[in-house]
């Protein structure tokens, strides 16, 4: 069962800062979802206990490295910085969309941008002392959350195959949320993401092209719901896609490429009962967490 022990915060203000009751424990994820500003020179994703950094996830842009830059992790302690662990090969371009994901091993934090495991830094201090995660810097949010995922699923990296259906564990509930990447076929006529239950769809979202449109609905006792259709588009035939469904105690928050699109009221009311994501229709799918 995946538990979630931050309230997602969707949207939220830089400089960004929130608590993490109890610190940090094996298995926990953290994921930030945002987009890196054109003009930034820097941002910093920062696990921290007082003064002190546990861990500086920090992508720096340079005149010798303008738009993709290079990264650095680093830990500073009593006031003073560690070595620097530097990686040139950024996923963090100027202008571009991400989805940054670290998991908590009793090892190192395992660090994955958009579905592909990035670096690993092993541990200088005990990460059950972090008491905040903290970002800055020149970068907008989309999300943040803390939550923990069933050991034997990680992160799915790489190409998918569609259409595509995945086990929710322990079901659904306020504060969980769904990060969906790919890409949309040129061809594209439609495209469906959908949470069900073994006798219905709770929350089926659905891109039609033909109309320019996305529908929202609900599938209960063998019969579709009163439809939520509206435009325009906020996908792009050919584009990369960067989804995030998050439950709400009464709805469901849908973001597209950082940017909130739809929100839906739920109709299922046990939400527990809800055990499977669907993805299907004319896209490629490169990376699912929940």
């Amino acid at each position: 069962m995946a538990l979630h022990l931050l309230k997602p915060f969707i949207n939220p203000t830089i400089p960004f800062s929130s608590p993490i009751q109890g610190g940090l424990k094996d298995g926990m994820v953290i994921t930030v979802c945002g987009r890196v500003l054109p003009d930034a020179d820097r941002f910093n994703v920062n696990f921290e206990q007082g003064s002190d950094v546990i861990l500086q996830v920090n992508p720096r842009y340079s005149w010798l490295l303008p738009i993709k830059g290079y990264v650095v992790h680093n830990t500073r302690q009593n006031g003073k910085w560690g070595w620097e662990e530097s990686k040139v090969d950024t996923p963090f371009p100027k202008g571009q969309m991400f989805a940054l994901q670290i998991l908590v091993t009793h090892e190192s934090y395992k660090i994955s941008t958009n579905g592909k495991l990035f670096s690993e830094y092993k541990h200088r201090m005990p990460f059950s002392s972090v008491e905040r995660i903290c970002v800055v810097g020149m970068v907008d949010l989309s999300l943040v959350a803390v939550h923990c995922i069933v050991p034997h699923l990680p992160p799915l990296p790489g190409t998918l195959m569609v259409p595509y259906k995945s086990i929710i564990y322990g079901g659904v509930q306020p504060g969980r949320c769904f990060v969906i990447q790919g890409q949309i076929s040129l061809q594209a006529n439609r495209v469906g993401f959908s949470l069900r239950h073994k006798t219905g769809i709770a929350f089926d979202y659905s891109l039609n092209f033909e109309d320019n449109k996305v529908v929202r609905n609900t599938y209960e006792d063998g019969k579709w719901g009163e439809e939520e259709r509206s435009g325009p588009m906020p996908f792009e035939k050919g584009q990369t896609y960067l989804v995030t469904i998050c439950c709400g105690p009464d709805n469901y928050e849908v973001l597209v490429n950082g940017k909130q699109a739809h929100t839906y009221s739920h109709r299922s009311s046990n939400l527990q009962e809800i055990d499977v994501l669907e993805v299907s229709g004319d896209v490629q799918l490169t990376f699912v967490q929940h």
